[in-house]
């Protein structure tokens, strides 16, 4: 038996609750691991509310992060006591996740810890991480150099804290968008070297082309803001968008790209194939100060997990959350 968080449907309501089960469970795969670390990031938070939009299906374990030991492997890929982690693939969305004590996946969805990297730490890392780190490599196949500002907006979240992280410790110059001013001391430890007031960027979408600014950015918010970043983006520059924190749509013209050569990178760590997965987390394991992490890291048990949530969704929670399942 083990330990899971599990979103059941109660009088047709989404609920969470903590339960038991056995492997007989779990849903299909040919390998099984001993979860170690999840998280809580903010799809998890959205499915431990019984928010609609991220679980597919009833019941089922959330987590969009596992990180943990191979217990049994019908693959040849993988063998029993291998660290490995899981991210994407609909793990936690249609296929059980990783806030439980087990979890059965194909062997496809997994990727090796890096060597030298905590598990630990590879969770804290996590979701966002990964993101964050795909978006800086959108910007350096764009040949971005640092003779500008780069902005990170959602600055103090999981994405773009440890965006903000890469970017400075490769050299970058960032600029943080925060709606939290409070957080300011937190993101220039981080490596920002300017903070501002998210204000100017998301209350309303100004014109089609404004005041070029951004060499390049990092969106994790999407919406109102994603068109003015476009629109102060100059000459040449490239955006990542990664998110939509601030909503799905988009209130911006053709003109940054036709008048300007910007260009809109998208950024999907859903199906990130194999080979970039690679790539990404050798490239965590290289360029992410491990102090920085623990400085952006809470932990917590698995039971504390739906509060957490909570918090998340209402903007409350800085950095990265890792859920000691076993805890």
């Amino acid at each position: 038996m083990f330990r899971a968080l599990r979103v059941e449907l109660s009088d047709g309501a989404p609920a969470t609750r903590l339960v038991e089960l056995g492997d007989d469970d779990l849903g299909p795969g040919d390998v099984t691991v001993d979860v170690e670390y999840s998280g809580v990031n903010f799809k998890d938070a959205l499915a431990l509310a019984g928010r609609p939009g991220v679980i597919r299906r009833h019941p089922l374990i959330p987590g969009i992060d596992l990180v943990g030991r191979v217990a049994a492997s019908d693959s040849p890929d993988w063998a029993i006591g291998d660290r490995v982690l899981g991210n994407g693939r609909g793990i936690g969305e249609a296929h059980d996740g990783g806030l439980a004590e087990r979890a059965r996946v194909e062997s496809g969805w997994l990727t090796a810890v890096p060597d030298g990297m905590t598990s630990l730490h590879a969770a804290a890392i996590g979701t966002a991480g990964f993101t964050a780190m795909l978006a800086v490599l959108a910007l350096e196949r764009h040949s971005v150099g640092r003779d500008g500002d780069v902005l990170v907006t959602g600055a103090a979240g999981g994405v773009g804290s440890v965006a903000i992280a890469l970017l400075a410790r490769l050299g970058y110059r960032v600029v943080a968008s925060t709606g939290r001013v409070e957080e300011e001391p937190y993101l220039r430890g981080l490596g920002a070297a300017e903070v501002i007031d998210r204000a100017g960027l998301g209350e309303t979408a100004g014109k089609p082309l404004q005041s070029q600014r951004w060499a390049a950015a990092v969106d994790s918010v999407g919406s109102t803001t994603l068109a003015n970043v476009l629109a102060q983006t100059r000459y040449g520059g490239v955006v990542a968008a990664c998110g939509l924190a601030q909503g799905p749509d988009l209130p911006a013209t053709v003109m940054p790209f036709i008048l300007r050569a910007v260009t809109l990178a998208g950024i999907n760590s859903v199906e990130a194939p194999a080979a970039l997965r690679d790539e990404a987390w050798r490239r965590l394991a290289a360029d992410l100060d491990p102090a920085l992490l623990d400085g952006m890291t809470q932990t917590v048990p698995l039971a504390d997990a739906p509060s957490v949530a909570e918090r998340v969704l209402a903007g409350r929670v800085r950095g990265r959350t890792v859920v000691d399942v076993r805890a």
